[in-house]
């Protein structure tokens, strides 16, 4: 393809999303959007006859979270926008669905598969793919003609475009297949399975699912408030004062950290993540501190405490709070986190007849932000500041950038870290009679951690999620920047020290950024509407029981999806990584039960490494094979242990690449060891090699270079490639006309599962060169 034309493609996809996203908010300005753009894309009556362009999701993807709602049937739309826009978006459906098909294999090639479909010759085939183009062609004429996109109204058109918007054109394709095989499976039920499988899919009363629970009548006690206003402290004495009690949080750090506070102070307590366990054993009855998926919902406790409630609207852990949240058996159940979640818990406790106390906070100390940056400058920084970065690569260039520029020592913190080295860090940030008078720390402080920091730099306003650089939202700057400021330090309280507590400090490492975060402050985030919701086991496995035998789970899941009805405080969680995990193992003999442990597994599906280890493992658990750390040859990469750290920058990138995978595998392997213990056995090999591997990782880190020039050439990189479609819709819209659009919706902090931060934070092949630790490397992620 001519660069010229691959450049054109690039844009108008990028375009077409925005403008998908503008309509869905403000039909209005989006007329203006096209207006104003219509001179600009050449051709478009022959798009159909272009070559479908490759998406790049760092550049193209939108920060638009689409909800279920949707402007009503009546809202009177434009013929122009329609036309341009969903004509637009029909031509890569068409052309994604003609690659989709190609994908699955003709009837010649993959009959078995298409036999679970009831599809028995070619001709039938392509009988049903004519038919589906029709259903296509109807979804987007009810959306052209009687502008009905509402997810109720058209549900095939909301799906597509939701997905395309979430996930790019991989994420459209996706959704294509899935959405075909629907359709081939309309006809193979009678009536009265269609009507057992919608009586199965009906999930508007969650809360039923745990009969045990609704026996009690517990108190739901909710602390509210911004940060350092001392909400999770006083639930946790509540707890403390407990005979036997829970603790869930968000990270695994603070779990540890939790669980650590109780051990210190003679309480029995047991630590609970997905990867690890440590139970007492000189006590009958014990604390429990886990992750929130790990809560244990068998158990009767007198308290519960949940952290950062908030992110029970979070469109991808958010089930496990909801989980937590309505299936603790808890005589007191303590909630901790914003104020803006107040509505959605009352109502929720309303549907439950659960009485609920609201606690509202103050912060014990003001909080101010600063009017200019560090403008990049080391030299500026002030004992007592942290500096918030989002990768672990970041920080230890960061942590080499400012001990050279000052002279000072500097911590680091990071859930990543081994909780000893961890705690350690912080008390040496802690102590100020020493000369460690920084920290850089990842957003993981934002939890909130014990540390006193006087001032919080942001090192940038942008992170990596999984798929491209977005902004930050208003409630992770919040978060983060609130932790600045201790209402009084631990050497004031032994001091006695009585005086006011001054003030904690916000700014930025770069002007750029400084405006943006200055905003959040003044700003006011939406409440939170909806509770997260993720099908349980037993729903799937008795939805399943009424498919064909040979029906994949991934269909299944699909179709579960679709046929969900759910009440309005509630909102179904992403099934994406779902989907592709019943893909991969799709091969394999495993029991339903077996396929929805694994659907829940901790796995990165971008890399290739952990597929393969998963294949491996799922094979293992069908087979009943051995399940040794060392039978995986091929799978799990030992031997990079015995190697030693290369000198090149490209070498480096692949040596820490390596490094990386590895320790997600063997994450894996350990979480698999305490659901199948008899076939995963070499649990004690999997904690060492995980250590090795760590100590590997942070050796590797220690030695990293920082070269201001790449550095800041990085971050002003990366923010064009943020500010890619608010420019564009700043352009497009006009510069008065941002206050007709209405407010955008923040999203929901993604915070890393369990504190894992990332390796490294987007462009990993072109970051990962850059951060070798030899002379003149520099630029991470």
């Amino acid at each position: 393809m001519p660069t010229h034309q691959h450049g054109f493609n690039h844009s108008l996809d990028a375009v077409m999303k925005s403008l998908l996203g503008t309509a869905w908010r403000h039909p209005e300005s989006a007329v203006r959007v096209l207006c104003r753009w219509r001179h600009q894309l050449p051709n478009l009556k022959s798009i159909k006859d272009r070559p479908l362009a490759v998406v790049d999701p760092r550049i193209l993807r939108t920060r638009l979270q689409v909800q279920n709602d949707s402007l009503s049937s009546t809202t009177k739309r434009p013929g122009f926008i329609v036309n341009r826009n969903y004509g637009l978006f029909q031509n890569l459906v068409e052309r994604r669905f003609a690659q989709v098909i190609e994908s699955m294999g003709g009837w010649a090639h993959n009959q078995e598969e298409w036999r679970s479909f009831g599809i028995h010759g070619q001709p039938q085939l392509d009988r049903e793919l004519g038919l589906f183009r029709m259903v296509l062609k109807r979804a987007f004429d009810l959306a052209i003609d009687s502008y009905k996109t509402a997810r109720q109204e058209n549900p095939l058109f909301w799906n597509l475009r939701n997905a395309f918007i979430r996930f790019d054109a991989a994420g459209l394709g996706r959704e294509l297949k899935y959405a075909f095989q629907t359709f081939l499976m309309r006809s193979r039920f009678p009536k009265a399975v269609n009507e057992l499988h919608l009586a199965l899919a009906d999930l508007r009363f969650p809360y039923e699912w745990y009969p045990a629970t609704r026996m009690l009548q517990r108190t739901i006690h909710l602390h509210v408030g911004p940060t350092n206003s001392g909400k999770t402290y006083n639930a946790l004495k509540a707890l403390e004062r407990a005979r036997t009690g829970v603790y869930a949080g968000p990270l695994r750090l603070l779990a540890h950290e939790t669980w650590s506070r109780f051990v210190a102070k003679k309480m029995p307590c047991a630590l609970v993540t997905g990867e690890e366990v440590r139970i007492p054993t000189e006590a009958d009855t014990w604390f429990h501190s886990c992750t929130v998926e790990m809560t244990p919902l068998n158990a009767k406790v007198d308290v519960a405490v949940i952290d950062e409630i908030q992110m029970i609207a979070s469109d991808d852990r958010g089930w496990a709070w909801t989980q937590a949240f309505l299936g603790v058996q808890a005589k007191e159940v303590h909630l901790c986190g914003e104020d803006r979640v107040v509505p959605l818990i009352q109502d929720l406790c309303a549907r439950i007849g659960e009485k609920c106390i609201v606690h509202r906070y103050e912060r014990l100390n003001p909080l101010e932000t600063a009017s200019e940056s560090l403008k990049g400058d080391f030299s500026k920084l002030r004992k007592g500041d942290a500096v918030v970065a989002f990768s672990r690569v970041s920080i230890h260039q960061l942590k080499a950038g400012i001990e050279k520029a000052t002279g000072r020592r500097c911590a680091i913190v990071y859930g990543s870290l081994p909780p000893e080295t961890r705690a350690s860090q912080a008390a040496l940030f802690n102590d100020p009679n020493n000369d460690y008078d920084f920290l850089v720390a990842s957003d993981a402080i934002g939890m909130g951690l014990n540390l006193e920091v006087k001032r919080v730099v942001f090192e940038s306003s942008f992170k990596f999620d999984g798929i491209g650089f977005r902004p930050l939202t208003v409630p992770e700057i919040k978060q983060i920047g609130g932790r600045a400021g201790r209402y009084r330090t631990a050497v004031q309280e032994m001091a006695g020290d009585t005086s006011a507590p001054t003030p904690g400090l916000v700014t930025a490492l770069d002007t750029e950024d400084l405006p943006k975060i200055s905003k959040a402050f003044r700003t006011e985030a939406e409440p939170i509407q909806t509770a997260g919701l993720f099908p349980p086991p037993s729903v799937i496995e008795r939805f399943h029981s009424y498919f064909p035998p040979r029906t994949p789970i991934s269909f299944v899941l699909a179709r579960l999806r679709e046929m969900s009805r759910l009440s309005p405080s509630f909102h179904l969680c992403d099934f994406t990584v779902a989907l592709e995990i019943a893909e991969v193992i799709k091969p394999f003999d495993l029991s339903v039960s077996d396929r929805c442990v694994f659907l829940n597994i901790p796995i990165s599906m971008r890399d290739e490494r952990q597929i393969r280890a998963l294949r491996a493992f799922a094979r293992c658990v069908a087979e009943l094979g051995s399940g040794r750390l060392l039978d995986f040859d091929g799978v799990i990469n030992l031997e990079i242990l015995d190697e030693v750290r290369p000198t090149g920058a490209p070498a480096q990138a692949v040596y820490l690449h390596q490094l990386e995978s590895l320790h997600h595998i063997i994450t894996m392997y350990l979480w698999l060891s305490y659901r199948y213990q008899g076939v995963f056995q070499s649990q004690n090999l999997a904690f060492k090699v995980k250590e090795m591997v760590e100590e590997k990782i942070a050796d590797h880190l220690e030695q990293l270079n920082f070269v201001p020039s790449q550095q800041l050439s990085r971050r002003r990189r990366i923010r064009k490639l943020v500010g890619n479609v608010d420019e564009t819709e700043r352009h497009l819209l006009g510069p008065h006309e941002e206050d007709m659009v209405g407010p955008h919706d923040e999203g929901i902090e993604q915070w890393v599962e369990e504190g894992e931060e990332p390796l490294f934070a987007g462009e990993v092949e072109e970051d990962a060169a850059g951060a070798g630790a030899g002379a003149g490397a520099g630029a991470g992620a």
